[in-house]
């Protein structure tokens, strides 16, 4: 990955890379699957545990870098949940996901945010914003922005 800007700005994202330095989006040229037989997914870290920078993938951005979210002008950071600072676990997303705006979930009755699908990993390394990892898929958790 290359990161371009000053952390916590505007300006700040991360871009990916290939070994040969070709430029690539995590969002489109990163398997969903990491083996043949399905049971492993690629997860692009976000948010590394402990941290509290609110991170994601920019889907109208070329090459989808990972930049800081903005609401109403202003960068956007988690809560922190007492004693612990930031996420509790790795926040990231699924490449090759997408969540349609124009669908309404029954369950949730909230629509998608037409961003790649969350994850929350578990494990117990920290993850590095822009890393991918290997994760196993043990449920489904019901995230509104």
């Amino acid at each position: 990955t290359e990161e371009r800007g000053s952390p916590n700005s505007l300006e700040y994202r991360v871009f990916f890379k290939r070994p040969d330095n070709t430029p690539i989006s995590p969002f489109h040229d990163i398997p969903l699957y990491a083996n043949n037989e399905k049971t492993v997914v690629n997860m692009v870290v976000e948010v590394p545990r402990w941290t509290n920078a609110k991170m994601e993938i920019s889907v109208n951005e070329p090459l989808n870098p990972i930049k800081q979210d903005v609401k109403k002008g202003k960068l956007r950071f988690v809560n922190n949940c007492f004693p612990y600072r930031g996420y509790l676990w790795n926040y990231g997303a699924l490449p090759r996901t997408w969540e349609d705006p124009s669908h309404l979930d029954p369950n949730t009755n909230a629509k998608g945010d037409n961003d790649p699908l969350d994850v929350c990993e578990i494990g117990s390394k920290i993850g590095v914003r822009g890393e991918i990892k290997q994760v196993k898929v043990l449920g489904t958790l019901a995230l509104i922005d």
